[in-house]
Formats: structure tokens, sequence, C-alpha cells
């Protein structure tokens, strides 16, 4: 059993970390507009194939420091696609989450996504609301993510504050940056600690709107909450700045801004 540092908080008073949501490349359901999912676990298709490898050169210089990835083949692929292209993840090995796995869509999954918007309007509901019989609901998945939110700042702050702990007054902002396009280390340069997280459309979904919404994470220039809350494109990536501060032997998040959201543009390149 590893034993994790013991931590002076009196000293070190806060870290900042990047943190970049990549959703995985391109499915055969992806392309045919079906539900994929918790119980159709496919791989990725020959255009998902190279969604992957683009996303992996465009991050091929950004370091990483933890790779957490949901236990989902489409999203181990595109993970492994991208860690292989980056050195810094050559002594890293990724940390597969089941809590990071797509939203259940129930009875809905394998079947068009027009299927599900039609079960959601004979229920005189919107589609964002609606939970297909033995599907999760949107809070169920945000209880999830907050628990896999909690995990990652435990682990990452017992592991990693020695890294770069500094006074929380002398954090310096992110810069903004498009939310559209520009370089792949936006926001992290120079940031000591940076964990990727591959998962899915509908998760990240939830997860960017619970940074915003119920935390109040601050959004970039042009960027505003419809987009914000869209669906991510096929390793569509969304890039957020996080700081937390160590109290009572725990670690707790004390500031959090988006760099950017569902950038893109290393498929269209």
């Amino acid at each position: 059993m590893r034993l994790l540092p013991v931590l002076n908080f009196r000293s070190m008073k806060a870290l900042t970390f990047g943190l970049t949501f990549v959703r995985h490349g391109e499915t055969q359901y992806n392309k045919e507009g079906l539900l994929q999912g918790q119980t159709i676990d496919v791989p990725l298709s020959d255009t998902g194939l190279q969604q992957a490898e683009a996303a992996g050169r465009y991050l091929k210089d950004v370091t990483f420091s933890d790779v957490f990835v949901s236990d989902m083949l489409r999203a181990r692929q595109t993970a492994e696609t991208i860690m292989k292209h980056n050195s810094s993840c050559l002594g890293l090995q990724m940390v597969l989450d089941p809590l990071l796995k797509e939203k259940s869509f129930g009875i809905a999954e394998g079947r068009p996504v027009k299927d599900m918007k039609e079960m959601a309007h004979a229920a005189g509901q919107s589609l964002l609301g609606f939970t297909p019989p033995k599907g999760e609901t949107q809070e169920q998945v945000k209880e999830r993510f907050k628990e896999f939110l909690e995990k990652m700042l435990q682990q990452i702050g017992a592991e990693r504050w020695h890294d770069g702990g500094q006074d929380e007054t002398s954090v310096p902002a992110p810069p903004r940056t498009s939310p559209v396009e520009g370089k792949a280390d936006d926001g992290v340069g120079g940031v000591p600690v940076h964990t990727l997280v591959v998962t899915h459309g509908a998760y990240m979904c939830v997860a960017v709107r619970y940074f915003v919404e119920e935390l109040h994470c601050s959004l970039p220039p042009g960027c505003d909450k419809a987009r914000a809350f869209s669906l991510s494109p096929n390793t569509g990536l969304c890039r957020f700045i996080l700081t937390m501060r160590g109290e009572d032997n725990r670690f707790m998040l004390s500031g959090l801004r988006c760099v950017f959201v569902h950038r893109g543009d290393h498929v269209k390149q």
C-alpha cells in the first residue's frame, strides 16, 4: 500500500491545476444517430480513430500529470490514442473510472435519437428534462460527476500538493481565450498539474452545466450558456482551471474558470 505524504496546509495554501475534458471519437452508432448510453459498448469507427489521432496530434506537446477515463471502449480507445502521441503520458497509467460512464438512456439505448425526442414530446417534456424508463435522470448523472470530482480533488491534492502549492492570492488568472480555436496549451502554460479526462457527450453536458450553474464558473468571451450547454463534437475539448485549498486535512475547490468549451478545430484541420 502506497503511503501518501504528510501535508502541511499552513505552509502551502492553494494548488492550481488544469482540467481538460475530451469527448470520445465517433462510433458507427454516432454516425447513424443512434443512442449508445451504457449498454452499447462499441469501438470507434474509422472516422472516430482518425478523430482520436487528430486530437492526439493536437495535444502532443501539452503536459498531463493524470489521466482519468470512462471504462467504456470508445473512451478507452480515444484515450489510448491521445496518450501514445504525448511524451508526458509515457510514465502515466490511465485510471478507468465507471463514474465517467455515459448517461444511461434506459430503453432508448440502441434506438434513434428521434425516438427519444418523440417519447419526450409524448410525455409533455423537453428532451433535456426527459428520462426514458430505466434511464438516468440529469440529477443522477450530476451526482455521479460530483462524486468523481470529489475523488479526483482528494487524489490530486494528496499526490500533487507539493508540486505546486502556493499562496492563493498569488495564483495568476488564466488567459481569456477563444472558445472555438486556439493553441493546444491555452490556459495551462506553466500550470504545474494538468488532468486529462476522456468521457462522453451527455456526461460532459452535465459536468459543464454543473460548473457554470451551481459552482458559478465564468465563461470566456464569445461563449454564452447556450453554447456552453450544447453537445460537444466527437473529440471536442473543454478546459477549466481549478484552484483547491487545504482545509481540515481535506482539499476543497476554491476557484474555477473556463478557458474554452467544445473546441474541435483539430478535427477540421
